[in-house]
């Protein structure tokens, strides 16, 4: 069940705001030199705080990589982090220091998370986190106790709705005082739903789900999520081991669905388009979410052309392929500098990554020569909230009562379509992430 439980807690994490073999060099401490610009103001600075020195500030990166889930469905993030501190080192570093990344790979398994983080925080010295992409966060409350602040990490599960140190690239309005969400159920607001009924004009959406309890209960909320916007909701669930989409098509397309939510895996949604094209069903769009906004979408759905260009992915960060706006162009250079042969596998998590590397080190910046964790969570703790040079819608971590988060509150994201042909790829599909919003009410689910 696992390959279904990663897609499914992703999906979650979007609602809640969710390749090649990895060189082993990925994942060395970078002893390069410090740049002579980075050492011009040593003197004014001090081994402040843990992980801190007059020249270097220590940096720990948690990332699930060569697990059994495949190289490239959790580790997006770390590239781009750890391309923005290559191109931060390469400037001279923060205040006079450079960023040295110490990285662990936990391949997916909760115990070598725990020791990922132990060696760390314990061995390592790290003196925060960023970049952080973890499938199974089982040292969530150690990195909290010890109160190092783990800025800008996927949300994959329910650590960062539940721990005090821990904060999401998304934001979080629950407490996180040890218990998750409000007594132990999360909530998802509704903007989507409104988005695609709105300005596409959809009404009969399709739910797709396997027989397995993530898949369900996801699939679950969705389907509640619709049904407020006003949606009639064809409710499909297939078999996890033998799924049949060719019939649960032909049931959609009898119904007369004309948009298509999942809760499957990218396995099944590769399945499930080609069943599309076959049933010649058409819709206005096949919605995914942030994770899937990537580059290889093209190949992935090879066989499914028709179902292929009517993908839609939603997030709450400015697109990847937006070069026209300065942050994203930058990123996109760097990315090509020090990643040149992930081209063809760039995405939307890499573009966090970078966002979540952005926001630890703005917060160090912040801080002068005395940079200490107190003064980093000050600075993430910010009521103004933080758009990473508007990459982010902004976000913070104001914890509000339950009767807050459930009224309405004007809520804001990008939106993109992909598309063959010429220019190809993800195409942006509002003026700009800020000014697309809707007022919406957020409703309660279990995660």
């Amino acid at each position: 069940m696992a390959l279904v439980l990663s897609g499914v807690l992703c999906a979650v994490a979007a609602l809640t705001g969710c390749g090649s073999r990895l060189p082993e060099r990925d994942f060395r401490e970078d002893r390069a030199p410090a740049p002579a610009s980075a050492a011009a103001v040593p003197n004014t600075n001090t081994a402040s705080d843990v992980g801190v020195t007059p020249t270097e500030i220590t940096v720990g990166m948690i990332d699930t990589v060569q697990g059994v889930l495949g190289n490239e469905t959790f580790s997006g993030p770390m590239y781009g982090a750890q391309a923005y501190f290559k191109a931060l080192n390469d400037r001279g570093g923060v205040n006079g220091r450079r960023v040295k990344v110490s990285a662990c790979d936990d391949n997916g398994y909760g115990v070598a998370n725990q020791r990922c983080a132990r060696r760390l925080v314990e061995d390592d010295k790290v003196f925060a986190f960023a970049g952080n992409s973890i499938y199974s966060y089982n040292a969530a409350q150690y990195v909290s106790d010890k109160g190092v602040p783990d800025v800008g990490g996927q949300p994959i599960g329910t650590a960062y709705e539940t721990y005090p140190h821990l904060y999401s690239i998304y934001g979080s309005r629950a407490p996180r005082d040890g218990k998750v969400g409000w007594d132990g159920r999360l909530y998802a607001s509704t903007e989507v739903y409104r988005y695609f009924k709105e300005k596409l004009g959809a009404r009969t959406a399709a739910v797709v789900s396997y027989n397995q309890a993530d898949s369900a209960r996801y699939a679950q909320t969705v389907a509640d999520g619709l049904r407020s916007e006003g949606y009639t909701v064809v409710e499909k669930q297939v078999d996890f081991a033998l799924p049949n989409f060719a019939a649960a098509v032909v049931d959609m397309r009898s119904k007369g669905v004309d948009i298509v939510f999942d809760a499957v895996d990218t396995r099944g949604n590769v399945e499930l388009c080609k069943a599309m094209d076959g049933s010649d069903l058409r819709v206005t769009a096949k919605v995914t979410n942030v994770q899937n906004w990537n580059a290889r979408v093209g190949e992935d759905f090879k066989a499914s052309p028709t179902c292929r260009n009517s993908i839609y992915a939603t997030g709450n960060s400015r697109g990847y392929t937006d070069t026209g706006q300065p942050a994203v162009a930058e990123f996109r250079a760097a990315m090509k500098k020090y990643f040149p042969d992930r081209e063809d596998k760039l995405s939307q998590w890499e573009l966090e990554g970078w966002a979540s590397a952005m926001w630890l080190t703005d917060a160090i910046a912040s801080c002068g020569a005395k940079v200490t964790r107190a003064c980093v969570e000050g600075f993430v703790n910010r009521p103004e909230g933080y758009d990473a040079h508007g990459l982010l819608i902004p976000v913070d971590f104001k914890a509000e009562p339950v009767d807050r988060v459930a009224a309405p509150t004007r809520t804001c994201f990008d939106v993109a379509r992909w598309q063959d042909g010429a220019p190809g790829g993800w195409i942006a599909q509002v003026p700009d992430m800020t000014t697309n919003c809707f007022d919406v009410p957020s409703l309660p689910y279990k995660p």
